[in-house]
């Protein structure tokens, strides 16, 4: 138990900083001059709740399991990252007006990497951390 424990926040700690330093600063002017209408100020529950449930879900279907390695870890992060975003994505695009295809691209391709990067860092800092103790 402590180990899952131990994963959920590696996984979590590696994905947040990394999220926010791309939609912060990387990647604001390009999804404020293709969305920036529909853009409003970042509520904070629905924000943290994502950071949670989708952690969770990454510790559930990609990095959790006793069979893990970083190489499995880093395909099936990029397909979660892939599936989860493309599924808010290509709705927005079906049901908004002003989404466009190069957000669908560019927000579909950082979540496969950003999944794929957090997953990996964060097993193989559960697994040194659980080393130690």
């Amino acid at each position: 138990m402590k180990r899952y424990i131990i994963l959920y926040l590696a996984t979590l700690l590696v994905l947040v900083p990394i999220d926010f330093l791309f939609l912060g600063t990387v990647a604001k002017g390009f999804f404020s001059a293709q969305v920036g209408d529909m853009l409003g100020d970042i509520r904070p529950v629905p924000a943290a709740l994502f950071y949670l449930l989708y952690v969770l879900g990454v510790l559930i279907f990609v990095n959790g399991t006793a069979a893990a390695t970083w190489l499995s870890t880093l395909g099936y992060g990029a397909l979660f990252g892939l599936f989860c975003y493309a599924t808010f994505e290509l709705t927005a695009l079906s049901l908004l007006k002003h989404w466009t295809w190069p957000v669908v691209m560019l927000d579909v391709s950082w979540g496969a990497f950003v999944t794929a990067v957090s997953a990996t860092l964060g097993l193989m800092i559960a697994n040194w951390a659980s080393s130690k103790i």
